[in-house]
């Protein structure tokens, strides 16, 4: 089996059937199959004779089936019920409404049960467990009598169907697998070899194994991001801009410019400014990655940027991940910027300067702007910038390398920086985004209010609304309820849902106020008219999933409730508070919570003492773990399958070995080749 073929283009029907399936699961050709990990395994390892079991053991027996056959109840539901038998005694199965059991299991067949051994009237029996027919007496158990590996699935595969596939696709093309990392790495590292590392985390002889598989595979992911980041570097900082930009030479403009603003600069902001006018004086093109809260300014540093490509007599380009988040950004550069005579444009998918500019080329010596603002679709236009000097982009993560790689083909290497209010944690960002420099605004603009944080009980629940509505009559402001679902679940009875809880608001809790709705069913265009109107101050509450835009400037806005908000990672609750506060009158954060475990209200604490975001995700990351890192309002942060960015001594050792290696990358061609996959993978747009 050729491990690179995609699972569409296979000619087993079975594969073509599930190719959309298992696309789900980011699973297109064969090799994926290899590595989409278990994330847990059942322990059926211990094997018993029947007459050995125990009540409350999960154990696997062997034996013959003497008698398999459905029965009804009262009810008309239908049980399965069997009679397996060893050399030391018969144990009773039963399943239930699962008749297509018995076009698989036979009596005389030799089967493996494993599961939780159960008293019924006195008797022990097997209740629904795993089994596994033996076929041949070479056959090896994969469901039963082992370390179990079960499987983060979807709709229409189940973890049995996956398993099944895994070890045959292991079993036929173990050996077309190349081992890519340097022999040397390995032996210093006592690493297991690729292939035993595959076989081991997916069917583990024992724990000890799979514990040296996991190590082994974690590294090689750590260790690729970093490479494969180590290179994009290196050919970015090959790629010489041409000229670097006058700073010296317009130190006064400049200074002018920064006196005019209606504020001082915070020294976070000076730092990150004097790092970014260190990179572009430089023949090499800045690549930074420029990380703060909202409201910490970092718009106000790349705006100054701007106004010095500006001097030097070049083009920018600012891109936001949406339409709302592009206009507000237009609306900002412009009040700062015209004033200088700098031009500044807008286009979107939705603005009539795009549709006037469809399909046609913008050239640099016809063009009306210095800067042109938008959002992707600034990207598929027809530029011909020869004079395209600085790249901004607003939410890293929601754009990538790709994006990036494609403007520097429409130009010539212009500085880019990047920026983000996603908190991330150091540890992260240097895994994450090896390829760029780091530079951090961690403090709040002078004067700037901290939005007070408080963790209410349930007790003073009522209290709170009865506030809320007081703080909006006297104050004229308005609140956010922030609500996980939308609508009820009933597994989650507890949690509030947005569309039910709207209704009881209105209703109960606020009649004499005005309330909208946002969640993420409502079109593009029905969000924008909610946001809209709400901004307009035509209600007063709105409430809503966490589907409100990170970037929504709504400065009228003073609080914000949120609902089950133990729910919510603490980086997810930072950026929620970041939707107040934008004024200059104090704003308040409402943190509810039925929990009544004292670590989650404990964590939850912690949003009432900190408030910067970066040290809120660092906390999370220990607390948590890095699965619940990210969530709802960070979406583009890429997921490991299998390493964990809380295991730091791992991320360093990874970036020491591949700091090592680079240079000598030519001598690995396996290795070279694996890195290049991964580079061109992540610059072809999908």
């Amino acid at each position: 089996m050729d491990l690179l073929q995609p699972i569409s283009s296979s000619s087993s029907r079975l594969y073509k059937m599930y190719a959309k399936r298992l696309a789900n699961l980011v699973i297109i050709k064969f090799e994926d199959f290899l590595y989409h990990f278990p994330f847990r395994y059942d322990n059926f390892s211990i094997i018993s004779k029947i007459a050995n079991v125990q009540e409350g053991e999960v154990v696997t027996v062997k034996g013959k089936v003497v008698e398999i056959k459905n029965e009804y109840t009262k009810r008309a539901k239908r049980i399965q019920k069997a009679k397996v038998k060893d050399e030391t005694g018969i144990i009773d199965v039963i399943w239930f409404n699962q008749p297509f059991l018995l076009k698989s299991i036979h009596v005389s067949d030799t089967i493996f049960l494993s599961g939780k051994v159960e008293k019924n009237v006195n008797k022990l029996i097997f209740q629904s467990p795993e089994f596994e027919i033996e076929l041949n007496e070479n056959y090896k158990n994969i469901h039963t009598g082992r370390l179990v590996p079960i499987y983060p699935v979807t709709h229409g595969i189940s973890s049995k169907w996956f398993r099944r596939q895994t070890y045959k696709i292991l079993s036929e093309s173990i050996n077309n697998v190349t081992d890519f990392l340097p022999e040397k790495i390995i032996k210093e590292n006592n690493f297991m070899d690729l292939k035993k590392s595959l076989w081991q985390i997916h069917f583990p002889d024992n724990l000890d194994y799979e514990q040296k598989a996991r190590a082994r595979l974690s590294f090689d992911e750590l260790f690729l991001m970093q490479l494969s980041a180590k290179k994009r570097r290196m050919e970015w900082e090959k790629s010489a801009l041409g000229s670097p930009l006058e700073v010296e030479k317009y130190k006064n403009k400049i200074d002018s410019f920064i006196k005019s603003l209606p504020f001082e600069l915070t020294n976070a902001q000076k730092r990150a400014l004097a790092e970014i006018i260190t990179d572009i004086k430089s023949n090499e093109p800045m690549n930074r990655l420029l990380e703060g809260d909202v409201g910490s300014g970092k718009t106000i540093v790349a705006a100054i940027a701007i106004y010095l490509a500006f001097l030097n007599g070049y083009q920018s380009v600012l891109m936001a991940p949406t339409e709302i988040l592009a206009m507000q950004h237009y609306a900002t550069i412009r009040k700062l910027l015209c004033p200088f005579k700098v031009k500044v444009k807008l286009i979107t998918s939705s603005t009539k300067s795009e549709k006037k500019n469809q399909g046609s080329k913008i050239k640099d010596q016809k063009s009306d702007f210095d800067i042109l603002i938008g959002t992707h679709a600034v990207l598929y236009q027809k530029l011909e910038q020869n004079k395209l000097g600085l790249v901004v982009i607003d939410e890293q993560q929601r754009f990538g390398v790709e994006q990036r790689a494609l403007i520097r083909k429409k130009s010539k290497n212009p500085h880019f920086l990047t920026m983000t209010a996603t908190p991330i944690p150091r540890t992260v960002a240097l895994s994450m985004y090896g390829d760029l420099d780091l530079s951090y605004i961690d403090e709040m603009p002078i004067g700037r209010k901290k939005v007070k944080t408080w963790l209410v009980p349930k007790v003073k629940r009522n209290g709170a609304y009865k506030w809320i509505e007081k703080e909006i009559i006297k104050n004229k402001s308005q609140a956010f309820i922030i609500c996980p679902f939308i609508e009820e679940s009933e597994s989650m009875v507890t949690v509030k849902a947005a569309t039910v809880e709207f209704e009881r608001l209105k209703k109960n809790e606020f009649p004499k106020l005005k309330l909208g709705i946002l969640h993420g069913k409502l079109k593009s265009k029905e969000k924008e008219k909610v946001l809209t109107d709400f901004k307009e101050k035509k209600f007063d509450i709105l409430v809503a999933t966490p589907v409100v835009e990170v970037g929504i400037d709504i400065s009228n806005a003073t609080i914000i409730l949120i609902e089950a908000s133990d729910r919510f990672g603490l980086s997810q609750l930072h950026q929620l508070r970041g939707r107040v506060g934008r004024g200059d009158k104090q704003s308040y954060c409402l943190l509810f919570s039925e929990s009544k475990s004292e670590k989650t209200l404990e964590r939850l604490r912690a949003m009432e003492k900190i408030s910067f975001g970066a040290e809120l995700a660092e906390l999370d990351l220990k607390l948590r773990g890095p699965g619940q890192l990210f969530g709802t309002l960070q979406h583009g942060i890429p997921k490991l399958k299998i390493a964990s960015f809380s295991d730091f001594p791992l991320i360093k050792k990874a970036k020491s070995e591949a700091d090592k290696i680079y240079p000598k990358l030519k001598e690995f061609p396996d290795l070279e080749q694996k890195i290049n996959e991964i580079n061109t993978k992540q610059i072809t747009p999908d």
